[in-house]
């Protein structure tokens, strides 16, 4: 299996992530562990390479579903901690765009269902089978805080929601079920598998190698089953 996934990355030419995207990778990786030196550091990294001040802000907020509200607050406080060295530096950063104004006046459950149809691009049941039929509540705040209210804002489009969430699941230990789920999401939006392959490196150079290579193992498993 290991040399037939190899041999499909050697025949894949697709560009690999770009810096700001690797610093994107980076973030949510220290944030999900909680990681706040190493954090700091690189956030300034990220900025310097062109992420701006609201997508930075974006990606942390995302990652509240993910890693939980005491890691989600305790980036942004870093995040403004760095923001408040290097105006004291005198350094003037991007704010960027800010998210559009909502015209979708779906119900949010039906808008986030929707936006997980399209994710997964498969049918999704109201509620969701298993546990959202065990625990109504937990599918009402997955569909409608998760894929709808964190998803409205186009500060980050849906390749760069997948990285986040897949660079702090990869990162988490045992988590693998949710994992595999947002691999398969992040192909489905336009991830490429090598794009992947070096977020995963990322992760091992910064978080651990056994959660690097879980990940990986995940990736190799999908895309066989896919090929």
């Amino acid at each position: 299996m290991y040399f037939r996934f190899q041999r499909l990355l050697h025949t894949m030419n697709v560009q690999a992530l770009n810096l700001p995207l690797q610093s994107v990778v980076r973030i949510s990786a220290l944030t999900a562990v909680g990681n706040l030196g190493n954090l700091k550091a690189e956030l300034k990294v990220g900025l310097d390479a062109g992420l701006t001040l609201n997508e930075i802000k974006e990606v942390l907020v995302h990652l509240y579903a993910y890693a939980g509200f005491p890691r989600s607050l305790n980036g942004i406080s870093t995040f403004m901690d760095v923001l408040e060295d290097r105006k004291a530096q005198g350094v003037n950063d991007m704010v960027g765009k800010d998210a559009s104004p909502l015209t979708d006046t779906t119900d949010d459950y039906e808008r986030g269902r929707k936006v997980l149809t399209e994710l997964t691009q498969g049918p999704q049941t109201k509620p969701a089978p298993g546990f959202g039929e065990f625990a109504p509540r937990i599918d009402a705040f997955l569909k409608v805080h998760l894929f709808a209210h964190v998803f409205d804002s186009d500060v980050l489009n849906y390749q760069q929601r997948e990285l986040v969430t897949i660079s702090a699941l990869a990162s988490i230990e045992g988590v693998q079920p949710q994992l595999q789920a947002h691999i398969s999401m992040g192909l489905n939006v336009g991830i490429s598998v090598p794009q992947l392959i070096e977020a995963f490196d990322v992760i091992e150079k910064n978080v651990s190698k056994a959660q690097a290579d879980a990940a990986k193992a995940i990736l190799s498993k999908i895309t066989e089953k896919d090929h």
